[in-house]
């Protein structure tokens, strides 16, 4: 008979595999939804030409940082709730946001990356996530969980960083590093802010990089970091960014400090999308 240690040790492994399938659905619905990333059909850069791309209504270029549109007689676009037609001066935007306007069964994503102005449009009929099949992962395994410290910097600190389109790059602040042990060795990654109020992002490559996953980039969600600055890694939830699954993102590539030399066997894989290339 197991004792009571082994039965708590297999109630914590059994719970350990049951949240990561859990979260692994969340992430699933997250990128089959009908208008994300997977949706996006094109990508369009906006000069300063007034300039009409393939499939949508109007004219568009920016001038002095704000976007505009010409719509022609008969076209129209929605727009913050409401019809419009003829010229529209849509907006300004700043790096990293967006806002969405719409076109039938179409919503066209304008957004500003590196600088630049750009329309991502957006169809749920998309091939791409029609045929979405998942994501292959590796086994969930509570090795790649570990814990780490949060060192934060006097001042953040902007960091420039490449794309996975050519043209363009990425600056971010980054706050602080994030510093833990793996295999008897100390691994430091720069960190980003995260989405969520305190929280960090990490984006790393490692020894898998291009054999088992994504050759470009992984992106790791960090809990704010305690009192303490300890934090939690876990690596089971490692995930491709949507350049991992498409050439219409401008996704950011790890600064170089962030490219581990150890093999990170845990998280997301190649997506099916490219291992069938």
């Amino acid at each position: 008979m197991p004792d009571e240690a082994d039965a708590a040790g297999e109630g914590d492994a059994a719970g350990f595999a049951a949240d990561s399938r859990s979260w692994h659905q969340h992430r699933l619905q997250s990128l089959s939804a009908p208008f994300g990333f997977l949706a996006v059909t094109a990508l369009h850069w906006v000069t300063g030409e007034a300039t009409r791309f393939e499939g949508l209504p109007g004219q568009w270029w920016v001038h002095d940082d704000w976007l505009y549109v010409d719509l022609a007689q008969g076209e129209t676009l929605l727009f913050s709730g409401a019809t419009v037609t003829g010229v529209q001066r849509l907006g300004s935007i700043a790096e990293r946001e967006g806002f969405d306007v719409g076109h039938g069964e179409t919503i066209i994503e304008a957004a500003k990356r590196g600088g630049r102005y750009i329309l991502r449009p957006r169809h749920p009929q998309n091939p791409l996530l029609q045929d979405f099949k998942g994501v292959p992962t590796y086994a969930p395994d509570a090795r790649w969980r570990v814990s780490g410290t949060f060192r934060r910097f006097a001042e953040p600190r902007p960091t420039r960083v490449g794309a996975a389109v050519e043209g363009i790059e990425h600056v971010y602040q980054a706050p602080g590093e994030v510093a833990f042990e793996l295999d008897g060795a100390t691994h430091v990654l720069t960190a980003f802010n995260g989405h969520a109020g305190g929280s960090l992002n990490v984006l790393f490559t490692d020894a898998t990089s291009g054999k088992t996953t994504y050759a470009a980039n992984r992106s790791l969600h960090v809990g704010a970091p305690g009192p303490d600055g300890s934090v939690v890694l876990d690596f089971n939830r490692a995930v491709n960014l949507p350049c991992a699954f498409s050439d219409l993102a401008t996704c950011p590539l790890p600064p170089a400090e962030n490219r581990l030399k150890v093999a990170i066997e845990a998280g997301e894989k190649i997506p099916f999308e490219r291992s069938a290339t």
